[in-house]
């Protein structure tokens, strides 16, 4: 009876929480919410469903460690390698919706974390064509550096994990006291401060680049599973040219603008597009700063 009882505590410690959330992230980038089970979890980790419940209580636990896992991860990546996007930015309408976008090009490996802090250091992304979204002092690992980082780190891993928009969204309605909303907070408030903005203003300016930084990326993940819905013989730059044509030739009348833009349409890099969102909020921030 002690040896089984060594035996077990030895299977309990091996099998880690950690390690736990890892399986359920394989389980949920594989199959989606509904793949993941604890019959699914307990096949993948070759143990019994005892082992597993003496370190989570139920799925939306479950579900809730491995979306702050991915987003601390992602939050901590190093921005370097995911600011890089070979394709020329250009603005897009709303036929992206459906747009047939593959995955980033190099999106960040999210996995478990203990914990995550904003990238004040990181070395400074493409700046993806924004126009004056720089304040007049920025210089390399400055906060918009910091900032833009954060943001890419988020935008790839939401992309690189289709299940994790609704995750996020979920957990950002109804548990605002959990790991992940103050996580992000956190991590962009500081680049906030960090620029000079006063206090009075942290809550405004942090509120709205995380909701357009959690609002794109999830709308661009979106896009990108409704284009896998159309199939493989469905090409990016097809279906983005033909969508563009058909902007083309909507009548000029109630159309100008749309037809003006249209050709921007055609080949437009998707995490250029998102940084210049990005860069254009940072504008509007940088230029209402009090002189100094």
């Amino acid at each position: 009876m002690a040896t089984r009882t060594r035996r077990s505590q030895r299977r309990t410690e091996a099998l880690s929480r950690e390690r736990i959330v890892e399986a359920a992230i394989e389980l949920l980038d594989a199959a989606g919410e509904s793949g993941l089970t604890f019959r699914a979890l307990t096949e993948r980790l070759a143990t019994g469903p005892g082992a597993i419940y003496w370190h989570v209580a139920n799925k939306g636990e479950l579900l809730g460690a491995a979306t702050d896992a991915v987003v601390a991860a992602a939050l901590a990546a190093e921005p370097a390698a995911s600011a890089k996007s070979p394709e020329p930015a250009g603005p897009a309408g709303p036929a992206e919706a459906t747009e047939s976008a593959g995955p980033a090009e190099s999106p960040e490996a999210a996995g478990p974390a203990e914990a995550a802090g904003p990238a004040e250091s990181a070395e400074s992304p493409e700046a993806a064509g924004a126009a004056g979204a720089a304040g007049p002092a920025e210089s390399a690992g400055s906060p918009q550096d910091g900032i833009r980082a954060i943001a890419l780190g988020l935008f790839d891993a939401i992309e690189e994990h289709p299940w994790l928009a609704s995750q996020l969204m979920t957990q950002l309605s109804h548990s605002l006291w959990e790991t992940v909303a103050p996580r992000i907070f956190e991590s962009v408030g500081r680049q906030i401060r960090a620029l000079g903005v006063p206090e009075s203003s942290w809550f405004a300016a942090t509120s709205a680049l995380m909701h357009y930084i959690l609002g794109a990326a999830g709308q661009n993940a979106t896009n990108a599973a409704s284009a896998r819905t159309l199939g493989p013989e469905v090409d990016r730059a097809r279906f983005l040219d033909a969508a563009s044509t058909a902007w083309e030739q909507l009548d000029p009348d109630d159309y100008p603008f749309t037809r003006a833009v249209a050709g921007q349409l055609r080949g437009h890099d998707d995490r250029e597009q998102f940084l210049a969102g990005v860069d254009l909020i940072l504008s509007g921030i940088t230029a209402s700063l009090p002189a100094r």
